[in-house]
């Protein structure tokens, strides 16, 4: 006669099991539309101004690659192929020598935003 295992459960798996069924209903793919709209909204009131263009061009994409789901935040303002939001942020030399610092509006407005999207998924998870 093979081995016999037994498994004793008291209470259920309602949790677990609600849990489960948000991610096959795929709810959280509307909780990251609605932080990445965040996103932009926050990017967007962040960017330093001049044209308003580079304020004006971000975005964001969801992308979803063998169970494993990303949110990224996009610009596309260009000049000659060189993306003006990273020139304010990273700095940028100019041609007659002189240098622009760049400055980080990114890391400040987003982190209370993914700070709460961590929050918000745990208590997903959690629940």
């Amino acid at each position: 006669m093979g081995n016999l295992f037994k498994f004793k459960h008291k209470g259920n798996f309602n949790a677990t099991e609600r849990f489960f069924n948000r991610l096959l209903r795929r709810d959280y793919l509307n909780i990251l539309e609605h932080y990445g709209q965040e996103g932009v909204n926050v990017l967007k009131a962040a960017t330093p101004v001049d044209s308003g263009e580079t304020a004006d061009s971000w975005g964001f994409e969801i992308e979803e690659y063998r169970g494993v789901v990303t949110i990224a935040w996009t610009n596309h303002n260009e000049n000659d192929g060189v993306n003006i939001a990273l020139m304010i942020i990273y700095g940028h030399g100019l041609q007659n020598g002189a240098y622009i610092e760049g400055i980080d509006f990114v890391n400040p407005v987003m982190r209370p935003l993914m700070r709460d999207l961590a929050k918000r998924a745990w208590k997903g998870v959690t629940k």
